[in-house]
């Protein structure tokens, strides 16, 4: 009975809308809309500050997956980091005022070996499939393997390896899963690059 009153009264508002003469009628359908649209940019606003962040690629280290001047949709919400992902991370002792974005290889426990003669990357004593590399592993840096990641970590590298620093540098190291912004899910722009990041 009470949905039948409310559907009245909503048929009811209705009519003494459309009595109003057409410059009341007009104005009160403008700030209908202002209203809706406020509403939508606020949700839109917290959406961005709390779930989703707009991240820009600067420089050539994720060629071919990702390259400078993309621009990513970055999120953590309910994310667990697992190897293949690519995700945004800031470290301490490298530079903290950038974030770099590179590419799970191994996560904790799980132990890492690089054969740079052969350019090929073992986890678990076994050789991992990589099919979004630009090229083999052949740049050493500081790494010196095997290495095991410790607990709360992962081991990050470029897709384009020969030309990326990431965990085989010292300074940047197993990355503490703390200190990940967030996965990376898609390129936003430019729209020939448009699309989902795996």
């Amino acid at each position: 009975m009470s949905r039948d009153t409310s559907r009245k009264t909503a048929k009811e508002k209705e009519e003494e809308l459309e009595k109003l003469p057409a410059d009341v009628r007009a104005r009160k359908e403008t700030y209908d809309w202002i209203q809706s649209l406020m509403v939508a940019l606020i949700i839109c606003v917290l959406l961005f500050i709390f779930c989703i962040r707009i991240i820009d690629v600067s420089g050539t280290s994720m060629n071919p997956t990702l390259y400078n001047g993309d621009k990513m949709l970055v999120s953590d919400i309910l994310y667990r980091p697992k190897a293949g992902d690519v995700v945004v991370f800031k470290t301490d002792t490298y530079d903290p005022n950038k974030a770099l974005v590179k590419r799970i290889i191994a996560t904790e426990g799980q132990e890492i070996n690089i054969d740079f003669e052969n350019g090929i990357v073992y986890v678990d004593g076994e050789p991992i499939q990589e099919d979004y590399i630009n090229e083999l592993t052949t740049t050493k840096l500081d790494f010196i393997g095997p290495q095991t990641v410790p607990e709360g970590c992962v081991f990050v590298m470029g897709d384009n390896r020969n030309a990326s620093t990431d965990s085989r540098k010292k300074e940047i190291g197993m990355v503490d899963e703390r200190m990940i912004l967030g996965r990376v899910y898609c390129v936003i722009f430019p729209l020939t690059e448009l699309g989902w990041v795996s």
